[in-house]
């Protein structure tokens, strides 16, 4: 099985072939997890490693008076929570959008991985850090831009990282988010979300449908989003 997750932490560290193995014995019992599952709910007790090996996720909360605000989206490769289990509870939840393939390893089994392989704790923590300065980008885009930077801004980070595990061929990329779940994360309304798409298509620079997202114009969706990929760090890969 093509492994996303041993993929992405070699991105961010040289691993041998011990340190590989390892992470494939570590992810080796993946299950199918349906859509609109929760993986782990807030207020629950911090359990194992989630590595999401196929498919989608998102973390979220729920207000006292029913909204809901989504945190991030987790695609193929990506892990959660590598330190939570120091606290008590969960403060979010995190739930399948689709059908996922999604390994779970046990807090002492990741935490014994880490301390035997060196590299790969190196390489989970600069991922860690990769998480943290993307929802400092998220909380910029809530608190600074417009509509239509904050649509456009998300959409080239779904974009990039989907290109980064080879999911978006050309400009093309298999985006399964429902408007809903869109609108959720950029903080407005579906109504008003879908205003700002309808005005992104017709400017030529974008366009969603039916799961897919199609750049037309990657340059000008970048300068609409004022959009600087830095936080993402693909500029620091680990050497060949």
């Amino acid at each position: 099985m093509h492994n996303q997750f041993i993929n992405k932490l070699r991105g961010f560290a040289t691993l041998d072939q011990a340190d590989v193995a390892a992470l494939a014995k570590a992810t080796s019992k993946p299950r199918m997890i349906d859509a609109r599952r929760d993986l782990i709910r807030e207020g629950d007790r911090p359990g194992p490693v989630f590595v999401v090996l196929e498919g989608w996720a998102y973390r979220y909360k729920i207000l006292p008076n029913g909204p809901r605000q989504i945190l991030a989206f987790l695609m193929a490769g990506d892990c959660c929570d590598l330190h939570i289990g120091l606290l008590a509870e969960m403060d979010h939840t995190i739930q399948t959008i689709v059908p996922s393939l999604v390994a779970t390893i046990p807090r002492d089994d990741m935490d014994e991985l880490m301390e035997r392989h060196p590299r790969v704790m190196k390489a989970m923590y600069i991922s860690q850090l990769v998480d943290e300065g993307t929802m400092r980008a998220w909380i910029t885009s809530m608190g600074r831009r417009t509509s239509v930077e904050r649509v456009t801004h998300l959409m080239c980070e779904l974009y990039l990282r989907a290109h980064n595990i080879g999911n978006a061929p050309e400009e093309r990329v298999e985006l399964p988010l429902s408007q809903t779940i869109l609108a959720d994360a950029l903080g407005m309304t579906a109504v008003h979300l879908n205003r700002v798409l309808k005005k992104l298509r017709e400017a030529g620079a974008m366009s969603l449908q039916r799961g897919k997202l199609a750049i037309s114009d990657p340059d000008r969706l970048a300068q609409i989003a004022g959009f600087d990929e830095n936080y993402l760090h693909r500029r620091a890969r680990a050497p060949a």
